[in-house]
């Protein structure tokens, strides 16, 4: 086989007939892409989502090529604070292209966008979405990694895991244009292995087939690489099996520790029990979690052996009889809830490593004891600017605090008020340093006298020295020096 460039390149779809698995997704993509054609669109961006592979940015490539639109494609981990977001995509998304046709903005890994050190780059792309004059495609794993106004201002289309005899097609398809002997079993492995990702599938298969013209089932090395392709068989045992051991076994093939696989477990025990085996089944999954915070507790990760077994092969025991048909599993939905909480947790962290500092408190304390208290001097107006300024809180950590958005008035009258005293606390510490600075060397240095209230009085009378203690000099101002100031707490207003 001639080396050249990479498969998935090579054999990426050109028009949007040829993306395999999703012709649901592909006719929404079509219909929002119809909109911005007739200058009439329905939501200006898009999101595409779902498994890794399974065709989403070569959909967003082919739209492009199929209706002649120009492209510029962006990853997310590259651009993610808000400067440059709108110093990159924000001209790409207001301009025209030099051949007259619309620029489609393609930003990748746009779940990225999150966390403290992102903060504020899902908000320049909320205003991209808002403000783009061209059409905007954002390109994710998880969905529900981006934070809900972003997902409320665009349009999500789901992509589905692409099927093994799908996967199988495409890949007999390959060979055949490649001139490549292949074992059906050898591709059956393959697909079977990739977990619906169509890409890694064909990755696997160019590895298999690299210096050879065969490739046979001795050739297939690849391991499962989607956890949670693997996990859905190891429920499908756990649920519809009739041996404990089976069930046990199953799990230890799985990139799982047991405090993942209790969600999983715990989120499906309704879908496929019901009645007294669903009542028998939670009291054993407890006994389950029992264990785990002991380990949690005790640092003893020898009592995982109890609680693996207890969650699968105890579970498995606790149904009156075998189960069969086909059961719908899905993710846990505490991990949903997290994610989309994820910056609401961040801000409250944020809040409370301050208030902790100023405070001299711990962080923990802080979040359980002072965050409700602080939230009640926010609310009030005499105290709000000085509490704000005295921690240095921005505006999402007011909001937060108060229970409301960023973007209120109130938040935003807050923040500025705050921001006016810092500023005016700086502007007096200049002032300060200026008047400690060495000038009465500078002025000695270059011959200049001092005014006759600095220079040191020849002889000082008893009677002068008892009435300069009763009164100080009316040129000396004893709270300009900081030293002399007490240091000020957050109750000091």
């Amino acid at each position: 086989m001639p080396e050249g460039a990479r498969w998935t390149e090579k054999y990426r779809p050109q028009h949007l007939d040829d993306i395999l698995g999703n012709n649901k997704a592909v006719s929404e993509l079509r219909g929002w892409a119809a909109s911005w054609e007739k200058n009439i669109p329905i939501v200006k961006g898009a999101i595409l989502y779902g498994p890794a592979g399974t065709g989403k940015t070569s959909a967003a490539l082919a739209l492009a090529n199929e209706i002649e639109w120009d492209y510029i494609e962006m990853n997310a981990s590259d651009v993610r604070t808000a400067s440059m977001i709108q110093r990159i995509a924000g001209p790409a998304t207001r301009s025209i292209s030099f051949t007259g046709h619309r620029r489609l903005v393609v930003l990748d890994e746009a779940d990225n966008l999150h966390g403290t050190a992102d903060r504020g780059g899902a908000a320049a792309m909320l205003r991209l979405v808002k403000e783009t004059s061209q059409p905007l495609l954002l390109i994710a794993n998880e969905y529900y990694e981006i934070e809900k106004p972003l997902r409320d201002a665009i349009k999500g289309i789901q992509f589905r895991s692409i099927r093994s005899t799908t996967i199988v097609s495409t890949l007999r398809e390959i060979c055949m244009k490649e001139e490549i002997n292949y074992d059906p079993q050898a591709l059956e492995l393959i697909a079977e292995r990739s977990g619906g990702d169509l890409r890694s599938a064909i990755n696997d298969l160019q590895a298999a087939a690299q210096g050879k013209t065969d490739v046979n089932l001795d050739d297939v090395v690849t391991a499962e690489r989607d956890v949670r392709a693997s996990i859905f068989k190891v429920l499908e045992v756990i649920f519809k099996g009739n041996k404990a051991t089976e069930a046990l076994g199953a799990s230890y093939d799985l990139d799982e520790s047991p405090e993942d696989l209790i969600h999983w477990v715990d989120e499906n025990l309704p879908v496929a029990y019901e009645g007294e085996d669903l009542l028998n089944g939670y009291e054993i999954l407890v006994r389950a979690d029992i264990f785990l915070g002991r380990v949690k507790r005790r640092q003893s990760y020898g009592l995982w052996r109890f609680a693996s077994f207890l969650m699968t092969g105890g579970v498995q025991a606790a149904k009156a009889g075998r189960r069969h048909g086909y059961l719908a599993f899905r993710p846990p939905s505490i991990w949903r809830r997290m994610g989309q909480t994820r910056k609401a947790r961040n801000i409250r962290d944020s809040a409370s490593r301050k208030i902790a500092q100023r405070c001299h408190v711990s962080k923990r304390f802080a979040s359980m004891e002072l965050l409700d208290f602080i939230g009640l001097l926010l609310k009030d107006k005499k105290f709000a600017s000085k509490v704000a300024a005295e921690l240095n809180l921005d505006a999402e950590e007011i909001a937060f605090l108060i229970d409301s958005t960023p973007s209120t008035k109130k938040v935003q009258t807050i923040f500025e008020e705050a921001q006016r005293l810092l500023e005016a606390d700086r502007v007096e510490e200049i002032e300060l340093a200026w008047h400690r600075s060495p000038r009465d060397s500078l002025n000695q240095s270059h011959g200049i006298e001092k005014p006759e209230f600095m220079t040191q009085p020849a002889e000082i009378k008893p009677k002068e020295v008892k009435a300069a203690k009763k009164e100080p000099a009316p040129h000396i101002k004893v709270d300009s020096d900081p030293a002399c100031k007490k240091q000020r707490s957050i109750f000091d207003f």
